[in-house]
Parts: structure tokens; sequence; C-alpha cells
């Protein structure tokens, strides 16, 4: 049976190694955080990758949907100051809130 607590903080602590060797930080928005990891977890679960909720198809696509991170992250941040859905920033580019709906596009 698929523990999501567990999976939740396998994958947190994943994804704050990656920030932590790339020298980004989280988004200080916790509830946006909480939604894309429990997203990627959910989508682990299902098809055993960890694929962007951002990026993802509707239905997911295998074949060619991204997996968190997506190759394209250094390169986002970079450009933007932040991922593409905001998961990732770079440091100093922090608010307290940020407009979600302003960023996410999802591609299906």
């Amino acid at each position: 049976m698929f523990d999501l607590v567990r999976a939740y903080k396998e994958n947190f602590e994943r994804l704050k190694r990656i920030a932590e060797k790339k020298e980004y930080v989280f988004n200080p928005n916790k509830d946006w955080v909480g939604q894309v990891i429990t997203l990627m977890c959910n989508n682990f679960e299902e098809f055993g990758k960890y694929f962007c909720p951002c990026k993802q198809h509707h239905p997911v696509e295998p074949e060619t949907d991204v997996i968190c991170p997506c190759p394209s992250l250094d390169d986002e941040i970079e450009r933007d100051g932040h991922c593409h859905c905001r998961l990732f920033l770079k440091p100093g580019t922090e608010k307290a809130q940020m407009n979600i709906l302003e960023t996410i596009t999802c591609p299906g």
C-alpha cells in the first residue's frame, strides 16, 4: 500500500538535496510547495517517476513528460529567477506569496 506521508518526506528530501547542491531555495509559499510535491508523489505512485506536475500532460504521457527537476531547470532559474512551477527559486528572488496562476500553464 502506498504511504503518501513517507513518499512525501522522501521526495522532499530528494528535492532539498538538489536545491542545496544547485544553491537554489524553495518557494516560501509552503502550501504551494506541498501541492507540487504531493502531485509529484502521486505521479510516482502511478507511474514510478516524479513527473513534473506543472509541465505534464493530462493524462500523463510517460514517453514525453519530464521528470522533476526538468532538464531546463538551470536555464529557467537563470532567466526568470525561478523554475516553471516556482518550486525552486534563485536566492534573493523569494516573496512571501507568489501568484502562481501568473506562471503555470500545463501542456495538455
